[in-house]
């Protein structure tokens, strides 16, 4: 039997996931509404169903590239609101949206955002961000529970009392801990599986409400 390599696996795999993003209905709506990623989606979604914005607040959209919920976000807090957005790749101008293009692991981004913010206290943090995805769980998951608990203390220090967190997440491990810790921090906290997330991904939403003292 003739052996399959792996260069040409690769390009089979490659080959089913580009045939799968142009089929993909949101990607072509996507295209229509002039929105620059599908994961606008999403965030409409979640936001009609649990009325995460209002005019006038101040939003920190973390791993915002290529800018899509940064996109979404900003018609909904016009006028005099803010969104400061930040993500390791570089995002092409959104008015009304402020950007700080840095690694979020990294000190330097983390204080160049409360540097942006200055005194202004935040009403609600979302994050979109995960790692580079390896396939391997035992690498991928601490990856993404670490971008998480980042997440998490940046909400800590900025959001005011009252405010909102959503972010992406990842069950596993991990993954009831962080439970167990917004729960104490915030008055509610649901989860959230967007039509707009494919079937097949493990990602789930998580929406803390409420902020504690």
């Amino acid at each position: 039997m003739a052996k399959i390599s792996k260069s040409k696996s690769k390009s089979k795999s490659s080959q089913s996931w580009l045939k799968e993003h142009r089929d993909d209905i949101y990607v072509r709506q996507s295209k229509a509404d002039g929105y620059r990623s599908r994961a606008a989606y999403k965030l409409l979604e979640l936001n009609k169903k649990d009325k995460l914005f209002k005019k006038g607040m101040t939003v920190v959209d973390l791993g915002a590239a290529p800018g899509g919920w940064s996109q979404v976000a900003v018609n909904l807090i016009q006028p005099k609101g803010m969104i400061l957005a930040t993500d390791i790749l570089d995002m092409t101008a959104i008015p009304g949206v402020e950007f700080v293009q840095g690694d979020f692991t990294e000190e330097s981004c983390f204080n160049e955002l409360l540097a942006r913010l200055g005194e202004r206290s935040v009403d609600l943090v979302i994050s979109d961000m995960a790692p580079n995805i390896s396939g391997m769980a035992a690498i991928d998951q601490p990856r993404a529970m670490h971008l998480i608990d980042l997440a998490v203390d940046f909400a800590e220090k900025k959001l005011q009392k009252g405010g909102s967190l959503m972010m992406k997440v990842f069950q596993g491990e991990g993954f009831e801990g962080l439970l167990k810790q917004l729960r104490a921090d915030y008055q509610t906290v649901l989860s959230r599986k967007p039509d707009a997330s494919r079937a097949r991904s493990k990602e789930i939403y998580l929406i803390a409400k409420g902020k504690k003292a």
